[in-house]
């Protein structure tokens, strides 16, 4: 195992009726800018539960935050915050709330060029607190410290991420996903899936907390996803397992002392980028290809995974490395996500910008194992 430093100081609150709560954890002479997206929580309940759980409290509201946030958009949020003095933020919503707000308590104090914190990794010293109410089960954002923003007028989508951008709390009702359209249900399976394989179907470093709290992770997504897709009424149960395990796969606990990659993110960010396709989604597209692509150099995972997750012990090693590739890209299509290129109406002049998009970066991810050429290779093989 390699060193590591682990720190995660997010209070959870999970469960029914933790809403109400709120008002223990936000100071009581906090003035709030509250953060959403497009609505959909005066549509639900929850804006009331809120708003009832914090009527004592002063709350400036920006809603308007893009499923991939905008940075023009969150820079309007950013001088709210400047302007009105504002000292605790409040996202309620989904991952892109989430993670739109962790770039707008960063950039509140950031002197310079604010895309300067994505685009060249600048370091911030001061953030402005926050917490979150959670309503969508998928990115982990709620308990970690890191997000992606989207700069529309360039199409990059770039991550960030800073020690100070730690939520103080977050609250996680499995309620608030009722609601939801099952597409963004499905969205959050396969965007926890792959977060979990991001980080363990890499190269072994003997990790086998890790690997099996990992594998875990996997086998509650393959057993809970399609029971979500098959009830005929809303399981809480069922939802509340698709919460939790979406928060623990990015909450930093299954990515110490392992080797983790994140090149089936990069690449994927270039397609919704260009093309505004799901995030979620276009990790199914890329992660079969990706792993066909490197089924040599992580066989040795790739066997493990094929093993421990999909029970799979008969066939010579490339069989069974064919077969665990093919299941998944399998449960990411029983949970109603199309995984080709071709389905998305994405064709080979798309993979020839986003190849050169790359060109100059030496290896995409944090492994050296996948170059310019191979994410060509991986994309035309998802045509």
């Amino acid at each position: 195992m390699e060193n590591f430093d682990f720190y995660n100081p997010v209070k959870i609150l999970f469960g029914k009726g933790k809403i109400a709560e709120l008002g223990k954890h936000i100071p009581k002479d906090a003035k709030i800018l509250m953060t959403y997206g497009g609505g959909s929580i005066k549509k639900n309940g929850v804006y009331d539960q809120v708003m009832d759980a914090l009527k004592d409290y002063n709350i400036i509201e920006f809603g308007g935050i893009e499923p991939n946030p905008h940075f023009e958009t969150l820079m309007k949020a950013v001088e709210i915050v400047r302007n009105e003095d504002i000292d605790f933020l409040l996202p309620v919503g989904g991952g892109s709330v989430v993670d739109g707000t962790k770039f707008i308590a960063g950039a509140a104090y950031f002197e310079g060029d604010e895309w300067d914190i994505l685009a060249k990794r600048a370091p911030i010293s001061k953030a402005v607190d926050f917490g979150a109410v959670l309503t969508l089960a998928a990115t982990g954002s709620e308990m970690n410290s890191g997000g992606v923003i989207t700069k529309a007028v360039t199409k990059e989508k770039l991550a960030f991420g800073n020690p100070l951008l730690f939520p103080k709390f977050s609250v996680l009702d499995p309620e608030t996903t009722y609601s939801l359209p099952m597409r963004q249900i499905t969205n959050g399976i396969v965007d926890a899936y792959v977060h979990v394989m991001e980080q363990y179907l890499t190269y072994d470093v003997n990790s086998p907390v890790q690997d099996r709290f990992a594998e875990g992770l996997l086998l509650t997504l393959i057993e809970e996803g399609p029971k979500a897709l098959a009830a005929e009424t809303i399981d809480y149960e069922n939802r509340a397992n698709l919460m939790w395990a979406a928060t623990m796969a990015l909450n930093g606990l299954i990515g110490m002392g392992v080797k983790s990659d994140w090149a089936t993110h990069m690449i994927g960010h270039e397609l919704t980028a260009f093309h505004g396709i799901d995030h979620a989604v276009t990790l199914a597209i890329v992660l079969p290809g990706l792993l066909t692509q490197l089924k040599e150099q992580r066989g040795e995972k790739l066997l493990q995974y094929a093993e421990r997750v999909w029970n799979i012990t008969e066939g010579t090693d490339e069989e069974r490395k064919v077969l665990a590739i093919q299941k998944t890209e399998e449960f990411f299509q029983s949970v109603g996500v199309a995984t080709r290129l071709g389905d998305h109406n994405v064709g080979k002049d798309t993979i020839d910008t986003i190849t050169k998009r790359f060109e100059g970066r030496g290896y995409v991810g944090m492994l050296p194992d996948v170059g310019v050429k191979d994410v060509a290779e991986i994309l035309e093989a998802r045509l």
